[in-house]
């Protein structure tokens, strides 16, 4: 997929290396086609890394997105350049008056505090609110899931007793519905999280149909009615070596961390991890795209 980024965005160099077909403004103009538009509400703290994973996973379709970064304005992070978010990024108050085909919220490293104890949980309602009627399609990934989950739904995270922590393997039990279509019966997916979502709370609301879960896991794909909401609990967007640096990182601070599970070959820290999820995550993101943003969005948004 052409994706159309700022023609200075970092991350466009990066996939660029990857041979991944990468469009800036210069030569967007001169297709005469319209793009979809689509916003990324980046809630993690290493922004850029977040910007590579997501772009590459948008980047399996024919079709060419318009890629609009949005950072939250009631909290800026420290682990990105302000430079960087000042040049790449806007707020919400600058697009709150556009529509989107697509949103994508991220998740972000805060899911041990309660929903009201973010400091940005505030703005992130008035976004969820707006998404309702300025987006076709919003996809919510891990903490962003339990978020939209609980402010659409009333559905609470649970704390777990350990950090669910690694690569597991996911059971699809409805293939009929086009966001899962070509998945295989089993695949795999990582994770990385202290927080979980009860099935038991998700099957008992009738607008909620569970996709994809885990024995291990838990509930893994949640869609919503016909597809306006998605959440997905876990990281199918990571790099194959994202969970690597979680896990060094954590052993540098000296918190108590166990290895990811099913992920270092062998348990050795040093051997260059298997990639085993990419080719589901691509289908995922290319679903949902196909199927519930260019299928259904409006052509004059």
């Amino acid at each position: 997929m052409p994706i159309k980024v700022q023609s200075e965005l970092p991350a466009k160099r990066v996939l660029e290396d990857e041979n991944i077909f990468i469009m800036d403004e210069t030569r967007a103009i001169h297709q005469d086609i319209r793009p979809l538009r689509i916003a990324i509400l980046n809630l993690m703290p290493l922004k850029e890394d977040t910007e590579v994973q997501i772009l590459r996973s948008l980047s399996n379709t024919p079709l060419q997105v318009d890629v609009t970064l949005l950072a939250t304005a009631s909290y800026v992070g420290k682990n990105t350049a302000s430079s960087h978010l000042d040049q790449f990024y806007l707020t919400f108050d600058e697009v709150k008056h556009l529509k989107f085909d697509g949103l994508i919220i991220t998740g972000a490293p805060v899911e041990q505090m309660e929903f009201e104890e973010v400091t940005y949980w505030e703005e992130l309602k008035i976004i969820m609110e707006w998404s309702k009627t300025h987006v076709t399609s919003t996809f919510h990934i891990c903490w962003g899931a339990q978020a939209g989950l609980y402010y659409h739904f009333g559905i609470p995270k649970i704390n777990l007793k350990d950090k669910l922590f690694g690569v597991y393997p996911h059971h699809v039990l409805n293939r009929k519905i086009p966001l899962v279509r070509g998945f295989d019966d089993v695949f795999l997916a990582p994770h990385s999280r202290y927080t979980t979502v009860s099935k038991e709370e998700i099957v008992k609301n009738p607008e909620l149909t569970i996709l994809a879960e885990s024995k291990e896991a838990g509930v893994f794909i949640v869609i919503a009615g016909d597809g306006k909401q998605i959440f997905v609990t876990g990281h199918p967007e990571y790099d194959r070596i994202t969970l690597d640096k979680e896990y060094k990182r954590d052993v540098d601070k000296g918190l108590e961390i166990e290895l990811p599970e099913n992920y270092y070959p062998d348990g050795l820290t040093y051997v260059r991890p298997e990639l085993t999820w990419r080719a589901h995550a691509n289908a995922l993101y290319t679903n949902w795209l196909n199927y519930y943003v260019y299928q259904v969005t409006p052509y004059e948004l």
